[in-house]
């Protein structure tokens, strides 16, 4: 299965991703990761486009049909990139479950923001501003939203889990 996590910078999806990712033994593809990589070493940050997320599309296609669980931790701020994440697990002829990540409490969200380390080193984390003026197309897709003003990265990780064993899921669990 491929269990795609998107949503705004700081909104906890990197760290329900590695949770997630050791509770499976999934392979792990964060775009932030990628496009660092590349960023170092062949491509100017400005020029990089959608290099990170053709990469990681591969990769996942690639591990999709090898039988792994593969998560994907990425914005994903366009219908265009939602589409290309699930016409990935189409061609792999797997599953996937497309989660959004949100903190609807503005406060807490721009403190997370302004208050985060990264683990990536000489990476360069968005600022406030980055983050509100970023282009993020509104979503009325068939999704799970997790809103982690109102549950830890645990909460929304046990939440996704339930999801992706086939457990019962009540929409009060992950408002």
């Amino acid at each position: 299965m491929l269990i795609i996590l998107g949503g705004l910078p700081g909104t906890g999806k990197t760290t329900t991703a590695e949770i997630l990712a050791r509770a499976l033994r999934a392979v792990y593809l964060r775009i932030d990761t990628i496009e660092h990589a590349l960023a170092d070493k062949y491509i100017e940050k400005r020029a990089m486009n959608d290099a990170g997320y053709v990469v990681a599309y591969a990769l996942a296609e690639e591990n999709l049909r090898l039988g792994q669980y593969v998560i994907a931790d990425c914005v994903n701020p366009l219908e265009m990139t939602r589409q290309s994440w699930q016409q990935v697990a189409e061609r792999a002829g797997t599953a996937f479950l497309d989660v959004e990540f949100i903190c609807s409490d503005l406060a807490e969200h721009r403190y997370r923001v302004e208050n985060r380390t990264c683990n990536l080193p000489g990476f360069v984390l968005p600022s406030w501003r980055d983050v509100i003026e970023r282009r993020y197309e509104r979503r009325t897709d068939n999704r799970l939203v997790c809103d982690t003003a109102v549950m830890s990265a645990q909460a929304a990780a046990d939440f996704i889990l339930r999801h992706v064993n086939g457990q019962p899921v009540h929409d009060a669990e992950c408002p």
